[in-house]
């Protein structure tokens, strides 16, 4: 009897140490526990090194930049060797010469089709990572996300004129015969004109897409802020060649410049999203 009322004695030491050692968070589950099962929970937390258990489970923010960034990476880059191996390349704005190679390559449509799709790829990855900055800057991430589509529509209506139309007239101009020749060419122009001003505007529209999806970046703070700036200076970089070619055409020494930092620009973006993701991955199981 004096045993059990000496075990008895000493509940209330246990009960006094445990509130003192097993953390209690309001408004959360352990508060309400009993003691036992809250010193139980002490012991689960207490893997690793004294803090949340670890988990397997991915993060959603990890793998929407992962996606997002790979997206945009597998568009840039096949595109560009699909590109190097099959689109004529020249002085695009003598077109004399250009016209004549359009005229004689038998991929033109086929990789324009390919470059549409793989732009509209990269654009694809953009749209994600609007759905992971809506939460936390839900206008900006919304005009991006329009921008984004517009400029998806443009891209197509360019690649239609550019990849067909384009085509049709060079080969009726290549096939003429000389009477008709002065006239199937100036026809081929038109359409080349045309090509500018789709060109301009797609420019222009993604510009505006990149500068909106940068700043909302900014404001999130969910990712480094060295990847905002590298969107709001692809996207200043995309509206200049935009108005050049306006101005200019599709060929000009500026454009030569800053279509190579445009692109290097939105590479180092890509990869830096595919490190976020990454990092958010690893941060989760910890």
């Amino acid at each position: 009897m004096i045993s059990m009322l000496k075990v008895e004695a000493l509940y209330p030491a246990r009960d006094l140490l445990s509130r003192w050692c097993v953390p209690t968070f309001p408004g959360s589950d352990n508060a309400s526990l009993p003691t036992q099962a809250r010193l139980t929970t002490l012991g689960a937390m207490r893997v690793g090194h004294g803090a949340e258990p670890a988990t397997n489970e991915r993060s959603p923010l990890g793998v929407a930049l992962i996606l997002s960034g790979s997206l945009i990476l597998v568009g840039l880059i096949v595109n560009a060797v699909q590109r190097g191996l099959f689109h004529p390349t020249g002085a695009a704005d003598h077109h004399d010469e250009i016209f004549t190679k359009y005229a004689a390559s038998q991929a033109w449509i086929a990789t324009h089709l390919a470059e549409f799709l793989l732009v509209l790829v990269a654009l694809a990855g953009l749209l994600v990572l609007c759905t992971v900055l809506r939460e936390h800057t839900p206008t900006l991430a919304l005009l991006a996300a329009s921008a984004i589509i517009a400029t998806a529509a443009i891209w197509a209506a360019l690649q239609a004129v550019d990849g067909v139309t384009l085509k049709q007239a060079v080969d009726a101009w290549a096939a003429a015969p000389e009477v008709d020749r002065a006239t199937r060419f100036a026809d081929a122009e038109v359409v080349r004109w045309a090509e500018w001003g789709l060109q301009s505007y797609f420019r222009v529209l993604l510009g505006v897409a990149l500068l909106l999806a940068g700043a909302a970046i900014l404001l999130s703070r969910l990712m480094s802020r060295w990847l905002g700036v590298l969107l709001l200076l692809g996207g200043l970089l995309s509206l200049l060649i935009g108005f050049s070619v306006g101005y200019a055409g599709l060929e000009s020494p500026f454009q030569d410049v800053a279509t190579i930092a445009f692109q290097l620009v939105i590479l180092v973006f890509a990869v830096g999203l595919l490190a976020a993701g990454v990092r958010a991955q690893k941060a989760n199981r910890r």
